[in-house]
């Protein structure tokens, strides 16, 4: 009898033992994680998303996107690995996520976008400086005003405390669903102008956006830092790059991880070639590596 007792209370512990064996960890290249990401950026992470888990099957990406606010109280949550937004953590929000969780989140640039300001083709005035956008903003001039107020975007938030400041934004700035709506409502407005970040309308590979340009247009922005007075640019790579416009915006990663997991290789795809190679080819401008063209001497 003692002896049953003796192997009833082995397969006991066994069966314990394997009721809190964990299933599998996510690796660098399988497993599922949660990302939130502000709307502004969803053309490009849409592009980077696909190929990553293309090239790794494994892979399941759940990406929600939303206002900058609410990725960062997303990041405070178990289920969100990751985030990408138009900022990095300040110290007071680099302290707080310490404290929860024992190490400090990682972040960083991966690309620069742009704040593209957008005008109907049959537009006169497609020249703005960082005054005449102000005025605007807050009512001076009564000129109608659109952007995304849905998602509170990194643009929106460019916008306030860049240019408005301590003011708040005047009566004739109207808020959209969404950036797509901000481009919709442009086409058919021809004296409104609108903000959207470049990469919703910049991609000249995109059919979407190739197709909205035959009705819409960026307009040129004032260069603040060019030796020259008057000078204008466009948002492109190459303005971006040189500081010639005014209004850059970067694409940050935020990640949490102490330990390689699946935020660790989308962001290791995203620093390296193949995705910094996927910024450029959307006419971003990627921020870890530097693509130059370089002559050679053909024989």
């Amino acid at each position: 009898m003692r002896k049953y007792l003796y192997l009833y209370g082995i397969i006991l512990t066994m069966s314990a033992c394997s009721n809190n064996v964990q299933g599998p960890q996510d690796t660098l290249s399988s497993g599922t994680i949660h990302v939130s990401a502000e709307e502004s950026f969803k053309p490009i992470l849409d592009e980077q998303i696909k190929v990553f888990q293309s090239s790794f099957p494994k892979a399941n990406i759940i990406v929600d996107y939303k206002s900058e606010i609410e990725c960062l109280k997303d990041f405070a949550s178990d289920s969100t690995r990751m985030i990408f937004i138009t900022r990095g953590l300040d110290k007071k929000e680099e302290a707080a996520y310490k404290a929860q969780l024992g190490f400090a989140p990682t972040f960083g640039i991966l690309a620069y976008n742009a704040v593209a300001i957008l005008v109907n083709k049959s537009a006169k005035d497609s020249l703005y400086s960082l005054s005449d956008l102000r005025a605007r903003l807050i009512g001076e001039n009564a000129q109608q005003v659109v952007m995304d107020g849905s998602h509170l975007t990194g643009v929106v938030r460019f916008l306030r405390d860049s240019l408005t400041k301590e003011k708040p934004f005047g009566k004739n700035v109207m808020s959209a669903e969404g950036s797509a709506a901000v481009i919709e409502y442009i086409k058919t407005h021809p004296n409104a102008i609108g903000f959207v970040a470049m990469n919703w309308i910049g991609d000249m590979y995109d059919t979407r956006q190739v197709e909205a340009r035959k009705n819409v247009k960026t307009a040129m922005l004032e260069c603040t830092l060019c030796a020259e007075k008057g000078l204008f640019a466009q948002p492109s790579q190459s303005t971006i790059g040189k500081g010639q416009y005014s209004m850059s915006l970067p694409l940050y990663y935020v990640l949490k991880e102490n330990a390689p997991g699946l935020g660790s290789g989308l962001l290791n795809f995203m620093s390296l070639e193949r995705g910094q190679l996927i910024f450029r080819r959307s006419f971003l401008v990627p921020a870890k590596m530097s693509f130059q063209k370089r002559n050679s001497m053909m024989k």
